[in-house]
C-alpha cells in the first residue's frame, strides 16, 4: 500500500493565495513523498486563449504530475478550476500508481468546491484545448441520467450511493477504461484484491456477445464492462453495459459484502470522473443468463414491458396447478 502523502507548507500557502488570485495554473507534484509546488503561470488572456500555451509545455513525457487550470467562471466560492491528472504511458508503472493514490488528495487540499471538472490523460491530445472540449462535450449527456440508471442495479446499492467502499482503480485498469470509451476495446473484467483493497484488471479479451457466459467465472465475483453492438428500431448501436456477477453463496460472506459496496462508487467513478456513459447495469448469478435475447430486453426494457403486456393474457383458465419457479419468458406454461 502506498503511504498517504500531503502537501507542503509552502503548496497549502500558494493554494491560498491562488484560488482568487491572478494565477491561471499550478502544477503539483510528487518529491520526498510529498505534494510540492511545481510550476505555475500567471494569467494573460481568456482561459481558452492561455489553455494550450500554458498547459502542454508543462508536461513531462515520462513524469506524471497534477495540473490545476483558472476557468474564468465562478461559483458561489470563487473561480471554477479544472483538475488534469497527467500519467504518460512511459513512465515508470509504480510512479504511475503514486500519483494514482494520490489524486483526491490533492483534491482535498485545494478544496473540491473550487473544481469544476478533471480529466486523465495518457498523451498530451489527451488534454489538449481540444481533448478538453471534447470531454466537456461526452460528459453533457451522461451526466443527466447518472441518478436515472443508479436506481436500477439493486434496492440494496440505494444506500451505498454516499456510504459505498471506494477501493482504487490500478492504472491498467484505468487505461482499459480509457480504451473502451475510445472502443479501442470491446470488454473488460475487473476483480478485487481483498488484502490490498484495490480493483485489479484481469484481461481484456475480444469479447462477442456468444462469448459472455463463459467470461463468467463460476466460483468468484466480477464486474464487467462490454461493449453491446446491436441494432434497435433500424439504427445501429454501440452500447456499454456494466455486469455484476456474483455467485451466490459460492463465495465468502466478507467477497459478497466487499463486491457489494464497491459497486456503487466504482460506477460513480467510471461514470463521472471518465464521463463513460452505461446504457445497463445488471446483476446476475450465473453466465448462462447472458444470451442475445436478454441483453436486448435489458438493455431496451420499452420493447421487454411491450411483450409482457401481451404475453400476459395467456395462462390457464379455470386450473390452478402445483406453484413453481419462473425462470424466464417461454417457461411458465404447463401442458402436463
Amino acid at each position: 500500500m502506498f503511504l498517504v502523502l500531503s502537501a507542503t507548507t509552502e503548496l497549502r500557502d500558494f493554494f491560498a493565495k491562488a484560488r482568487n488570485g491572478s494565477v491561471r495554473l499550478i502544477k503539483v507534484i510528487i518529491e520526498d513523498e510529498q505534494l510540492v509546488l511545481g510550476a505555475h503561470k500567471e494569467l494573460s488572456r481568456r482561459w481558452d486563449t492561455d489553455y494550450d500555451t500554458l498547459v502542454l509545455p508543462l508536461l513531462d513525457e515520462q513524469q506524471p504530475c497534477y495540473v490545476l487550470y483558472r476557468l474564468d467562471s465562478q461559483n458561489a466560492q470563487g473561480y471554477e478550476w479544472l483538475f488534469i491528472s497527467w500519467s504518460p504511458d512511459s513512465s515508470p508503472v509504480r510512479l504511475k500508481m503514486l500519483y494514482a493514490a494520490t489524486r483526491a488528495t490533492v483534491k482535498k487540499e485545494f478544496g473540491g468546491g473550487h473544481i469544476k471538472d478533471e480529466m486523465f490523460g495518457t498523451v498530451k491530445e489527451d488534454v489538449s484545448l481540444s481533448g478538453y472540449q471534447k470531454h466537456v462535450s461526452s460528459c453533457s449527456a451522461p451526466q443527466i441520467r447518472i441518478n436515472e440508471v443508479k436506481t436500477e442495479i439493486s434496492v440494496e446499492s440505494k444506500h451505498q450511493t454516499l456510504q459505498g467502499l471506494a477501493f482504487p482503480l490500478q492504472l491498467d485498469a484505468q487505461q482499459a477504461i480509457q480504451a473502451l470509451k475510445q472502443k479501442k476495446i470491446n470488454y473488460i473484467q475487473l476483480k478485487l484484491d481483498l488484502e490490498r483493497e484495490t480493483i485489479d484488471l484481469v484481461h481484456t479479451s475480444p469479447t462477442e456477445i456468444s462469448d459472455l457466459p463463459k467470461r463468467i467465472p463460476q466460483d468468484s465475483a466480477r464486474y464487467h464492462f462490454f461493449l453491446y453492438k446491436h441494432s434497435h428500431e433500424g439504427d445501429y448501436l454501440e452500447s456499454v453495459v456494466f455486469i455484476y456477477s456474483m455467485p451466490g453463496y459460492k463465495c465468502s460472506i466478507k467477497e459478497r459484502m466487499l463486491y457489494s459496496s464497491c459497486k456503487s462508487r466504482l460506477l460513480d467513478t467510471v461514470e463521472q470522473e471518465f464521463c463513460l456513459e452505461i446504457a445497463k447495469k445488471i446483476e446476475i448469478d450465473d453466465g448462462a443468463e447472458l444470451t442475445a435475447e436478454f441483453l436486448y430486453e435489458e438493455v431496451h426494457p420499452k420493447q421487454h414491458a411491450f411483450k409482457q403486456a401481451f404475453a400476459k393474457p395467456k395462462g390457464p383458465v379455470g386450473k390452478r396447478g402445483q406453484k413453481r419457479l419462473i425462470k424466464g419468458p417461454g417457461e411458465n406454461g404447463e401442458d402436463s
